[in-house]
């Protein structure tokens, strides 16, 4: 199937010029097996459109798949298209593919077949050894990732919230937890994707899901936020 790139910014299209470069450049890359449990089961036809965004498969199944597609992501992906989907400029960055048809059409196709130029393996096929649960979570993943500039004008926000957490995580005597979660789910509602995908998944909105009022809860919170910001640095 021939296309042209769904694009956000030039630079996908010129990160697609180089794309696979590590791959030339590196030993071949043995796919990871992907473990899909607590995904429906999609059958033996591939889809052209993501079954597991939340609008068509619910809520669970869409954060199931971002926590899969995470796994398989770093397993298979990383290496090339970078860490987080932070391309260094070797290979696209995915994070630009369009959230709809058109883009998951050009994204299943390079990941169940691959991508060969002039003879070369760019990128290895990983549809018959993965399947296509694994593809999809890989993809919903992806679109989900953050606007990086968006998620640092909400450092020192996010930096005041992870230092009360911590003071939580030792004593929550007077922690109020519904005034963390509704803080970090605003600030979590005003970053976008680079997709188009309607929820990014960042750190402000990992933070407020594992918030539970607990003293283990707020220490899970206050790591999920230094984690996410000492990478964003």
């Amino acid at each position: 199937m021939t296309r042209s790139i769904p694009l956000r910014p030039a630079v996908f299209c010129a990160g697609l010029a180089l794309a696979g470069s590590l791959h030339a450049a590196g030993p071949p890359i043995t796919p990871q097996a992907v473990d899909t449990t607590g995904l429906p089961d999609l059958g033996e036809e591939w889809l052209i459109e993501n079954p597991y965004r939340a609008e068509a498969a619910g809520e669970e199944v869409w954060s199931t798949a971002i926590e899969i597609g995470a796994s398989g992501y770093n397993q298979n992906c990383a290496r090339c298209h970078g860490i987080e989907g932070v391309s260094g400029g070797l290979a696209p960055d995915l994070r630009y593919l369009e959230a709809e048809e058109y883009g998951d059409e050009w994204f299943m196709e390079r990941y169940q077949h691959g991508y060969t130029q002039s003879g070369v393996t760019r990128m290895p096929g990983f549809g018959e050894l993965l399947g296509q649960e694994a593809g999809w979570a890989i993809r919903t993943y992806i679109e989900t990732r953050p606007d990086d500039q968006a998620v640092a004008e909400q450092t020192d926000a996010l930096k005041a919230l992870r230092d009360q957490m911590a003071g939580w995580a030792s004593d929550a005597s007077g922690a109020d937890a519904e005034a963390a979660r509704m803080e970090l789910t605003e600030i979590a509602s005003g970053i976008e994707t680079l997709s188009g995908a309607p929820v990014a998944d960042s750190i402000a909105r990992r933070a407020a899901l594992v918030i539970d009022g607990t003293e283990t809860g707020y220490k899970a919170a206050a790591d999920t936020l230094t984690v996410g910001l000492s990478a964003a640095q």
